[in-house]
């Protein structure tokens, strides 16, 4: 059922324009700090030269040598690289291209298509991937993209193209990259999307149907997963009878659960002529949240529609079918509650 458009919009507003006005303003001082930092370097970088040059220039002339023949300096000896930790698996592996950048390799396989950050250190950790012909399994391990990274033998390389696609998930599809039991993903939906590989950013059950963001951007998914930024979603739930006013107020004020209390950002009955149908706001990311919520106090979900995700709904897209982001949405998503985060006290 589609909850009607002047009860809906209790749940999805524009932003203000204060909110606005504050994301542009992150992403200009995040621009004009990463100019700052740029030409710092490059001062820093040709204030080295020219000192290098000058003691190049007075440097004492050995003896015999005709004036204003040049000097050649001596050679700096090569620092030694850093010698790379050994994997637990106790053997060594061989380092690639010397000078070349590092990062985790569970950064390395996310940046390659293959899952988040945290998934792919699960990956890692199951032995499945091997570096320059040796299991690695630990996920910080350095590695660049000129060593020999395979999972399960097929060669993994970064991706040079960053894509962002929303999809409205039907039932009947799971969310993960691949399923051994032979059963349809949410992969499929997408194949003539782009040649990249990406990956869902978390996760739908396989009966919840919805907004789901699927991308080969490791960092933008490691932030929109991570608990600290608090992304919000809004769920369409269907319940098997009506919600008492007993039962809302008590999920109002928050329920406990086996692995701890939780509590809706916000709660309401999306139709007023029938209360089995609830809207409900929520940010937590644990598993099966919603239906477990409701579940725990007798109620039966009958369906459950994911209708925004991080200020993103499924306007425009029916079920199945995507669309790519705009660039504007792209941006958003990126500075989406920094703020916020850079200001919650440590804990």
């Amino acid at each position: 059922m589609i909850m009607p458009k002047n009860q809906f919009d209790k749940f999805i507003k524009s932003k203000s324009n204060a909110a606005k006005k504050e994301e542009f303003r992150q992403a200009k001082r995040t621009i004009k700090k990463e100019i700052a930092e740029g030409m710092a370097r490059t001062r820093a970088r040709k204030a080295a030269e020219a000192a290098a040059k000058k003691a190049a220039r007075d440097a004492p002339r050995p003896e015999g040598l005709a004036k204003g023949a040049p000097v050649r300096a001596k050679a700096a000896p090569a620092t030694a690289a850093p010698a790379q930790a050994k994997p637990a698996t106790g053997t060594t592996v061989k380092p690639g291209k010397p000078g070349a950048p590092q990062m985790p390799l569970n950064k390395f396989l996310s940046h390659s298509g293959v899952s988040s950050r945290r998934e792919a250190a699960e990956i890692i950790k199951e032995g499945q991937v091997k570096v320059n012909g040796q299991v690695v399994i630990e996920p910080g391990f350095k590695v660049s993209e000129a060593d020999d990274v395979r999972l399960n033998g097929k060669k993994l390389k970064p991706t040079g193209e960053l894509v962002y696609l929303l999809l409205n998930k039907p039932k009947d599809y799971i969310t993960t990259s691949s399923d051994p039991e032979g059963r349809k993903t949410v992969l499929d939906l997408v194949r003539k999307a782009t040649t990249e590989r990406i990956f869902p950013i978390g996760r739908l059950d396989r009966n919840t149907t919805g907004v789901l963001l699927l991308t080969n951007d490791g960092e933008l998914a490691q932030k929109l997963s991570h608990p600290s930024y608090e992304i919000k979603k809004i769920y369409e739930v269907r319940l098997d009878e009506e919600l008492t006013k007993k039962d809302f107020e008590t999920i109002q004020g928050g329920v406990t659960l086996e692995d701890g209390n939780i509590k809706p950002d916000a709660l309401a009955y999306a139709d007023s002529k029938d209360k089995s149908v609830i809207g409900i706001e929520i940010h937590s990311g644990k598993n099966r949240i919603v239906r477990r919520i409701f579940e725990h106090l007798g109620y039966s979900v009958q369906n459950l529609d994911r209708v925004m995700y991080a200020g993103l709904t499924k306007k425009n897209v029916d079920r199945g079918r995507w669309r790519f982001l705009s660039e504007k949405e792209v941006r958003v998503l990126k500075y989406l509650n920094t703020s916020f985060t850079r200001k919650k006290p440590k804990a």
